[in-house]
């Protein structure tokens, strides 16, 4: 009878020692959901959704605290890929956020008018404006997202926005609206008729 206990008592806590290390080993790090909304997001880090950054929204819609129509950057490519993850009907992008520009538009501040106030600069999530005080100030255009988190601080109006220039890095191939208009045309060898001599 001891020994029936004992064997029992041993083996409860093999296995209990056993699932321990299997949580801990194979524990999920994050929400996927939350993951998969974050990279499906722009990552302009604008806080036009109303939310800090790309990952506090993704967090919000995941609980069901946001709509999927908040990010204008984005646009309807995102609002579509969201509603995909989300397993929704997507909806229009909500105008009180801000506007969808289908061109892509970059910071430029004028040089000559800039007086160094740093104002941009601060105002910049994702540390695009370089300059310092009293000096002179530019924008990295590789690095600027298009957020205009940066024009409404400037005391001198001397920011614009202007379309991102294309080239081989950033510019895309506009896709097919429909897989039947991608035409594949396979050319055959010509056979010769003539004789071998």
């Amino acid at each position: 009878m001891l020994s029936s206990i004992l064997t029992i008592v041993g083996l409860a806590l093999f296995f209990g020692l056993l699932l321990g290390y299997a949580a801990i080993r194979f524990k999920v790090k994050g929400n996927p959901i939350v993951d998969k909304l974050d990279q499906a997001l722009p990552q302009t880090q604008c806080g036009q959704c109303t939310f800090p950054g790309c990952r506090p929204y993704a967090e919000a819609i995941a609980k069901g605290e946001a709509e999927i129509n908040q990010c204008p950057p984005g646009g309807e490519a995102t609002i579509q890929a969201l509603a995909d993850i989300m397993g929704v009907d997507p909806i229009p992008l909500n105008e009180e956020h801000g506007e969808h520009s289908d061109v892509p538009e970059v910071a430029f501040i004028v040089e000559k008018d800039c007086i160094g106030c740093t104002l941009c600069i601060q105002a910049c999530p994702v540390d695009a404006i370089l300059g310092a005080a009293k000096q002179m100030h530019t924008v990295i255009a590789d690095e600027c997202t298009g957020c205009e988190l940066c024009l409404p601080p400037c005391p001198v109006d001397c920011i614009i926005m202007v379309p991102q220039v294309k080239e081989i890095v950033n510019w895309k191939w506009p896709a097919p609206s429909r897989l039947e208009q991608i035409r594949v045309t396979v050319e055959q060898p010509a056979t010769s008729g003539g004789t071998n001599a």
